[in-house]
């Protein structure tokens, strides 16, 4: 299991455990990690999910257009999401997610690779047809060990609002 931890000493308000719309605040940035990525599981996961020579054959890979093996986006996707669900996703008032905007995988993960991801919470409004919750913007940055993106993207987020006491 991943097993994934907050990398600085700003968080959000409160844990995931008892997080609400009103604690993503605009203009907040977080960083979350470190997941680590080995050529096993490349391999691994791209023959069950994407069975592309530069992603599942080491050899194939390497006098392919990378010069070796890559990780599928798909799979950076995927490790990005646990960092996000693990630290920043509310875990009691999360609504779901209308989609993610400007996918981009501006360089490719290799084996070996250490990743981690940056967070910044771009808006944040009340819905205009369901007061009990809002809308969260959040620019999403994963980094490698060498602090180069090699995935970002914009997610959108539904998240309710707070109890009233």
């Amino acid at each position: 299991m991943t097993s994934t931890q907050l990398l600085s000493d700003a968080d959000l308000p409160a844990p995931p455990g008892a997080r609400y719309f009103e604690h993503y605040v605009p203009g907040s940035t977080y960083e979350f990690g470190h997941v680590g990525v080995s050529e096993e599981e490349i391999v691994e996961f791209a023959r069950r999910w994407d069975p592309q020579t530069i992603h599942d054959d080491p050899e194939l890979a390497a006098v392919g257009p990378f010069g070796g093996l890559i990780a599928s986006g798909v799979q950076t996707l995927a490790l990005t999401m646990r960092m996000y669900v693990d630290h920043y996703v509310s875990h009691v008032a999360s609504l779901a997610s209308p989609g993610i905007d400007e996918l981009r995988w501006p360089r490719p993960v290799r084996p070996g690779d250490t990743l981690r991801m940056r967070v910044a919470v771009q808006a944040a409004r009340v819905s205009r047809t369901k007061p009990d919750r809002g809308l969260v913007h959040t620019a999403v940055t994963t980094l490698n060990q060498d602090d180069d993106p090699v995935m970002t993207f914009t997610a959108m987020n539904l998240f309710g609002r707070r109890p009233e006491a």
